[in-house]
């Protein structure tokens, strides 16, 4: 199942459980913690008082009560002092405790804030990098839908260097696009999904003398086709596939069971992405969809970059891609 980073408020998200950032007393406090149980009401902290407390590092469970979620897992994160009292172990046990409570409590999925990065001080970019790699460790082997949370869109930062070296490699192609793919990127749509983009000159087109069937009988393998043929080429499993591509695995049940599936942009990027395939072969895999890269899209050219310096770690692309608010990978 798939790790979504968006920006939400926590309160409002539709899950089985959310992840409260609370202090060691579970008595409610600020950030989070307070509009947590702002949004609760009274019941949640009625509750709490029969727990105890919480060590750093550790969690427990409540109800959600006034929430839209069934519970509401409660972890103690650390105080950032100077990154060698423990600070990381701490924080990656907050991920750890909670989505082994998740699932014990049956929860098919679950949103997390960035722990510890507001008032107790962690770096933000710290704190993100060990909330995903906690996360991805135990997406590998269990199946939960989850988030991570962030009211703000720019409340964290990839590395500076590469969001400067990003910047600067959109800015210098955007500025060298050719009329022809600046007239595809008009019909490019900035939602979730994407309307086709051709370039004429790159199309084939067929003689006026052909006959109908002569062209239907010489129709191309399906996106469905293609990537079935290139999971078994790289000796990869469909769980291998799908996991390192963030895609649901209903979604991608869908996409095996059809052969004419037309899936979005994202998610066959994402595909290319998990199968660590050349930029040349990337092209083709959005053909077989209907779609192409665009020097004059920012997410494309944000993909373009990630493919060019061998970099396949889609959550790293998802972390730039949020950085500069674009859609992210998967589904």
């Amino acid at each position: 199942m798939p790790l979504y980073i968006v920006k939400q408020d926590i309160t409002k998200m539709e899950v089985d459980a959310i992840v409260n950032a609370a202090n060691s007393s579970l008595l409610g406090g600020g950030g989070v913690d307070g509009c947590i149980h702002r949004a609760a009401g009274r019941k949640l902290l009625e509750e709490c008082k029969t727990l105890g407390g919480c060590p750093t590092g550790d969690a427990k469970i409540t109800k959600g009560y006034n929430l839209p979620c069934k519970f509401v897992i409660h972890t103690v994160g650390p105080r950032y002092t100077d990154g060698t009292k423990g600070e990381a172990e701490y924080l990656r046990s907050c991920y750890e405790k909670s989505l082994a409570l998740a699932k014990e409590y049956g929860c098919g999925s679950v949103a997390f804030p960035l722990i510890s990065s507001g008032v107790y001080g962690y770096p933000k970019d710290e704190a993100l990098f060990i909330a995903t790699d906690a996360i991805k460790a135990f997406l590998r082997d269990n199946d939960m839908t989850v988030y991570l949370v962030f009211i703000k869109k720019f409340d964290y930062k990839i590395d500076e260097d590469l969001y400067w070296e990003l910047d600067d490699y959109i800015t210098c192609i955007e500025k060298a696009v050719p009329p022809c793919a600046a007239n595809c990127a008009e019909s490019a749509d900035d939602d979730d999904t994407f309307d086709m983009i051709f370039c004429r000159e790159s199309m084939d087109v067929f003689s006026e003398d052909s006959e109908l069937e002569t062209v239907i009988a010489c129709i191309d393998e399906s996106f469905s086709q293609m990537l079935l043929r290139k999971i078994d080429e790289r000796g990869m499993s469909d769980s291998e596939c799908y996991k390192k591509a963030n895609i649901d695995r209903k979604l991608f049940s869908k996409i095996r069971g059809d052969v004419n599936y037309r899936p979005s942009k994202p998610t066959v990027i994402a595909f290319a992405i998990a199968l660590e395939l050349s930029l040349e072969e990337t092209g083709e895999m959005l053909l077989k969809a209907g779609f192409a890269l665009s020097h004059s899209n920012k997410f494309d050219l944000i993909i373009e970059y990630f493919i060019k310096h061998g970099v396949y770690d889609i959550y790293e692309i998802n972390k730039a891609l949020f950085a500069f608010d674009q859609n992210l990978l998967g589904a």
